[in-house]
């Protein structure tokens, strides 16, 4: 069967309600507290994506686009290659997310930086923009990313969505949506023609294609809302239609997710920064070994088993017992748990190929168990450690750091920042960008960022 089928009585017109509030949106209408959070969210992620510039992920997408890409108008941050702007959104969404290194929306485990932020800042190379309206757009698109994947989480998520790519086309349509001031009507399209763009699936998780969901869905939202412009139209309705995203991709409908405190209850002052280069459940457990390696000292070399009591989403997402390489073991809490032990290592050098192959790596790793418990909160962990002689400790974690609870502050932002981008673009180079990422604010161009981005030579080989 075909045709338009009704919408059920009593749903709202979700995409046009949605529009209106996205595109009467004020800067001055957005609170200075999320303002503070949005720079927070745009400094982390620069300094993830250049931290990821040079992983190979990143090297084999340019070896496929780098011949098709149209005029090189806009930067591969902390990379010398240039791109057209749609490629340079799909790079930059990979780079900024392959390290899994990203920022979290706790609620929904969306990274909402990478769809949103690589599609503006690739736009902002070709049309000159503010860092005031910059973070006016970020921030507007950070928002409808998050609440439209709380309005279908986690039933959208648990059938094998990847949330990421699926919300974050949204996400970058909106933001880019309200830099180029799309009317209304042009807003609902833009919304569409993203609709049809969602994709992404959690079975990629471990691979290269993981980061390649917020780079597509980068380059998808800034498509879609530059069709919208032109006068390509779409479904006004493509949020609630019964054929539309939220139905067809989810058996939950929550609206009042999406509508509900519009401008008041803002999931983009939720965000919150990884302290360490993997899967979000996994933090627990590391936050928990890196202090028990500090109680124990050198005993860590005593240790006969562990065993990890956590909660049932750690298992099922980072449970690869025997990962062979770094983006693999990024999804396992056994050899995330071994290099926080043995060498107080959960930085972007704990997921390497190498690091994961390594004979007392192993060794640990096979000493470790774990078991899932309902009741254990996913930002928690119960960490048993038995030793040669038979002693044992316990080591709880109530909240593992990054999360609400124990938010990263601006300096731990600042190391996690310098600690990625000195390995690509060398220390003074890091040190202009993270001073100039701090003062987007104040910018009358915010591509003055991402040409600062560039790697040194002498560190580009």
């Amino acid at each position: 069967m075909s045709g338009h089928h009704a919408t059920p009585p009593g749903t709202p017109e979700v995409t046009r309600l949605l529009a209106d509030w996205i595109v009467a949106l004020e800067g001055s209408d957005i609170p200075d507290e999320v303002r503070r959070e949005g720079l927070r969210t745009f400094v982390n992620w620069v300094g993830c994506a250049v931290g990821g510039a040079r992983h190979e992920t990143v090297d084999a997408a340019l070896r496929a686009i780098g011949p098709f890409s149209g005029p090189k108008a806009a930067t591969v941050l902390g990379r010398p290659e240039r791109l057209d702007p749609l490629k340079a959104a799909l790079v930059n969404g990979i780079t900024s997310h392959v390290l899994d290194y990203d920022d979290t929306h706790l609620k929904t485990i969306i990274h909402p930086a990478g769809p949103v932020a690589s599609a503006l800042l690739a736009l902002a190379e070709t049309r000159k923009m503010s860092g005031k309206d910059f973070l006016t757009a970020l921030i507007v698109g950070v928002e409808v990313e998050c609440r439209l994947g709380n309005a279908v989480y986690p039933d959208h998520y648990d059938r094998g969505w990847h949330i990421t790519g699926t919300a974050g086309v949204f996400g970058a349509a909106a933001a880019v949506g309200k830099a180029i001031g799309l009317s209304r009507q042009k807003m609902q399209w833009a919304l569409g023609i993203a609709a049809s763009q969602a994709a992404g699936l959690r079975e990629m998780f471990g691979t290269m294609t993981k980061s390649f969901h917020p780079g597509k869905s980068a380059e998808n939202g800034l498509l879609a809302a530059l069709l919208a412009e032109a006068g390509f139209d779409s479904s006004e309705r493509a949020l609630e239609a019964p054929r539309g995203f939220a139905c067809v991709m989810s058996q939950k409908q929550d609206w009042t997710e999406i509508l509900g405190e519009l401008g008041t209850r803002w999931e983009a002052g939720l965000n919150s920064y990884k302290p360490f280069a993997c899967g979000i459940v996994i933090h627990p457990t590391i936050d928990g070994c890196l202090q028990v390696r500090t109680e124990i000292g050198e005993r860590v070399h005593d240790i006969a088993k562990v065993h990890l009591t956590t909660h049932p989403l750690v298992l099922e997402l980072t449970g690869k017992r025997t990962p062979k390489t770094g983006l693999e073991g990024k999804f396992s809490v056994f050899h995330s748990a071994a290099c926080a032990l043995l060498r107080g290592d959960g930085a972007p050098t704990a997921f390497t190929d190498e690091v994961v192959n390594l004979p007392e790596i192993i060794g640990l790793r096979d000493r470790i168990e774990a078991t899932a418990d309902p009741a254990c909160h996913e930002a928690s962990v119960t960490i048993d450690v038995t030793f040669g002689d038979g002693s044992t400790m316990q080591k709880h974690v109530h909240r593992a750091i990054g999360s609400r609870d124990v938010p990263l502050s601006d300096a731990q932002i600042d190391t996690k920042f310098r600690n990625q981008s000195a390995l690509v673009i060398g220390t003074a180079a890091t040190e202009a960008l993270l001073a100039l990422a701090w003062k987007t604010p104040e910018l009358a161009d915010v591509a003055t960022v991402p040409r600062h981005s560039v790697a040194v030579p002498e560190l580009a080989t």
